[in-house]
């Protein structure tokens, strides 16, 4: 482990030179298992939405250097995380094949310009969590001094304007001894409006994450209800409920942090997609530093629109095709709920990609310190933005051994889609994200 950059000097010029644009290292690691940053990829001519995007990956051909295993984790646990290594230890067949690292994904000029002006301008408010100022579109801290900046580079990672799904499917797997799988049908956007192209200053936009929209179309018990979600940068989270049996809206100032989603079994809480989700103010964020581990790296299979789910999603996890890893830094950071706060998961530990700040894999931990989940986030490059990004994601229950498959195109017949130009799409606005709106778009 390399120890944190507390005492990184904060010198925009050294962005683009002996760190990347984003403020990753240059170089390779010694042993060559980390490659030199080369930059973004483009795709092979001629792909468009809808065609699959590990056809026009200049990689797509690669075969595995080589394979975890119950048998031999023992020798790689030193380049994963303590929930990786259990979960291939408990978990039957799990397997984990390692691939050539690739190290391209890049960000826009844009948003480059964005990330050096942020240099010496964006902050932290006084409560030590809460973001103050920064330059957007871009990483707030791209030399972060400590576990709140790094996580902010996570929540600001470059996006485009908004993630569209036309169908996904919720997924929360069969309970032991049974076959029964929870699935969740619905449409689904996620809208930031701090990701236009150009630059922006954060503290004179409206201080929110992103907005939500779900519409959740089967199972029965489901249909029908919908929710207007509008996730504040320091206020508590705002949702809207509708409900068709009773045709009405309610509002639910509860339906955040570990909350329960409804209708997972106590499986998924509200803080737990694209590996963290909301407010940060309950923990105390602490960057580690950085170590070289084996990841979700260019992992296309999770996206795979023309697959079957049940070909994707097996009972106990991700099938091993669908999943592929690779050696690269990661940045450290442990989270610690503070004294006189309370969570499920008391402790938690993230490692995030220093290329791209996607955060990659997450251990919680319980109220008596065991391991209980993983996360793992699935990173491909982003043809659309000139980026790389994790909307696909599973969570192992370590202690039920039952996981969650959520943000996925599998099975769905439709990718996932990247917008980047506003467009006139009404859902692209905040007032698409209000209670009456939501009332309106939703009663039959």
């Amino acid at each position: 482990m390399v120890a944190a950059g507390a005492g990184l000097a904060q010198d925009a010029s050294r962005l683009g030179k002996e760190l990347t644009a984003t403020g990753a290292e240059p170089g390779a690691a010694k042993d060559g298992s980390v490659p030199a940053f080369t930059g973004t990829e483009a795709p092979a001519a001629g792909w468009a939405w809808g065609k699959k995007r590990v056809d026009f990956w200049r990689h797509k051909g690669e075969k595995p250097l080589f394979t975890v295993d119950a048998g031999n984790v023992d020798k790689y646990a030193d380049k994963l995380s303590p929930g990786q290594v259990a979960l291939v230890k408990q978990t039957k067949g799990y397997t984990m094949d390692v691939y050539p690292s690739h190290r391209s994904c890049g960000v826009p000029d844009f948003v480059a310009d964005n990330t050096k002006k942020n240099v010496g301008v964006a902050k932290l408010k006084d409560n030590g969590w809460g973001l103050q100022e920064a330059i957007l579109p871009g990483f707030p801290f791209p030399m972060p001094a400590n576990g709140a900046q790094a996580m902010w580079n996570v929540k600001m990672r470059y996006r485009g304007v908004a993630l569209d799904y036309k169908k996904v499917i919720t997924a929360a797997s069969p309970r032991k001894g049974s076959d029964e799988w929870i699935k969740a049908f619905s449409e689904q956007t996620n809208y930031f409006p701090w990701g236009a192209k150009g630059s922006a200053s954060f503290s004179k936009l409206p201080q929110v994450e992103n907005f939500v929209y779900f519409g959740y179309t089967a199972p029965a018990a489901l249909a029908g209800q919908a929710l207007a979600i509008t996730i504040y940068t320091e206020q508590p989270t705002e949702t809207q409920y509708y409900f068709p049996g009773q045709r009405r809206v309610r509002r639910m100032p509860t339906y955040a942090y570990d909350a329960p989603q409804i209708g997972f079994e106590n499986q998924y809480t509200l803080d737990e997609p694209y590996v963290f989700n909301g407010l940060m103010d309950r923990f105390d964020w602490k960057l580690v530093g950085k170590k070289e581990m084996i990841v979700p790296y260019n992992a296309f299979g999770a996206y795979d629109f023309s697959a079957k789910f049940e070909d994707v999603a097996g009972k106990d996890f991700i099938a091993a095709s669908h999943r592929r890893y690779e050696t690269h830094r990661v940045w450290v950071v442990e989270a610690t709920v503070k004294a006189g706060m309370r969570h499920l998961a008391p402790k938690r530990t993230f490692y995030i990609d220093e290329d791209s700040w996607n955060p990659l894999v997450a251990d919680d931990y319980d109220g008596q310190g065991k391991l209980w989940k993983v996360r793992e986030g699935y990173s491909i490059p982003v043809y659309e933005t000139g980026a790389c990004d994790v909307s696909a994601f599973a969570q192992y229950n370590l202690l039920e051994g039952r996981y969650v498959f959520d943000e996925h195109a599998a099975g769905t017949g439709a990718d996932v889609r990247w917008i980047t130009e506003p467009g006139g799409n009404p859902r692209l606005n905040s007032n698409f994200y209000t209670a009456e709106n939501l009332r309106s778009i939703s009663e039959r």
